[in-house]
């Protein structure tokens, strides 16, 4: 039996940044966990793994709005449950509180930090302001220079949206050199009252453009040397290996999100009315993750798939991606986007599948594109 993939939000839908965009839509709430809830959180997590790994994810709203000893509370918890088994905690932040004390407790308990940044200050401010309206770049950059300081293992994840996607050159080149070589791209997809794509997300078209784009620099430059989460994906699937992406699995897997309150719901996009599977006060994540309602909506992705995406030559890639952004007729509203980098890389992808096959590094492809160009 798989174990299943809790995302806890313990400062439930509070931040403190005013973006012009934001994935989560529950309603805003001011609690923040309580203790009761977060140890009894702890113990179930640990409990519902069946094997020696267990995660841990704490992100948005703005997880550091609970403050240093909330997360202390948590080491000591997850020491307290562990059991033998060894925990793993990754926390997504937008940086703007991270200082010497928030850095120091990541090192010492080999934390990994996912910090969102969205590209130079022009890009990144254009859309990330501060509640008081001021840029809140400056202060990413120094939450970044502080994880290096203290050596915690840090990512960087890059939303997609309707700006950046333009810049692609740029905005690849800017994130690689600030100091970890490994990057998520995140596609921006939010539906208008008229549920159409949003003004602020990026379309299918500048998606695959922006894909390709940085693709060609990479594979060019920087295999073995970055890693970009969608390329890794896309090259294991040519390998054989399932995708390493949650909206590229063929079901929606056991990944969940629980509130402060400790409500539990199918996944962080879907935390409305229509997805709740209890709360953990009156039923165990371990039982909840078993429940009929929990098996329905992991396979509801992949019976809910379009015909035109069960005779797509790309769909072992992408799997209809995410059942969110599934609005377009049936579709993904990125369907185009993604099989024209699908299709772009795809020569390339094969070279590397068939070096590893070789036991062979795919780093040599690099050296003989430059001698092509």
């Amino acid at each position: 039996m798989p174990g299943c993939h809790v995302m806890a939000k313990p400062a439930s839908s509070r931040c403190n940044l005013n973006c012009r965009y934001c994935f989560y839509l529950e309603k805003p709430q001011q609690n923040v966990m309580d203790d009761t809830t977060l140890e009894a959180f702890i113990r179930q997590q640990i409990d519902a793994q069946p094997g020696e790994r267990v995660p841990f994810v704490w992100l948005d709203g703005e997880p550091t709005l609970c403050g240093l000893e909330f997360f202390q509370r948590v080491a000591e918890l997850q020491k307290k449950h562990a059991n033998g088994k060894r925990i793993e905690n990754a926390f997504q932040t937008n940086g703007i509180l991270l200082n010497e004390d928030w850095c120091r407790f990541f090192h010492d308990n080999g934390w990994l930090v996912g910090v969102s940044i969205d590209g130079p200050a022009d890009l990144h401010d254009a859309y990330r302001v501060s509640r008081s309206g001021k840029p809140s770049h400056p202060k990413v950059l120094n939450a970044i220079a502080t994880l290096a300081k203290h050596q915690v293992a840090y990512n960087l994840l890059c939303v997609v949206n309707n700006l950046n996607s333009q810049q692609p050159q740029r905005l690849y080149r800017y994130l690689r050199a600030l100091g970890t070589p490994f990057l998520q791209f995140i596609p921006l997809v939010e539906q208008d009252a008229q549920g159409r794509l949003s003004a602020e997300s990026v379309s299918s078209e500048a998606w695959g453009n922006f894909l390709t784009a940085v693709f060609d620099i990479w594979v060019r430059e920087d295999i073995g040397r970055v890693y970009v989460q969608l390329f890794d994906s896309t090259l294991g699937v040519w390998s054989g290996y399932p995708p390493q992406i949650c909206s590229f699995g063929k079901t929606c897997g056991h990944a969940f999100a629980l509130t402060a309150s400790g409500d539990l719901y199918q996944y962080a996009h879907y935390l409305s009315p229509d997805y709740p599977l209890g709360n953990q006060h009156q039923i165990p994540i371990k039982k909840l993750d078993l429940s009929p309602e929990a098996a329905a909506f992991r396979q509801s992705k992949k019976v809910s798939l379009s015909e035109v995406c069960l005779r797509c030559d790309a769909l072992r890639f992408c799997r209809g991606d995410c059942p969110k952004h599934r609005f377009v007729e049936g579709r993904s509203a990125l369907c185009h986007g993604y099989y024209h980098f699908f299709s772009h890389s795809a020569p390339h992808m094969r070279v590397m599948r068939d070096l590893l096959r070789q036991r062979r590094s795919p780093v040599e492809l690099m050296t003989y594109l430059r001698r092509s160009d």
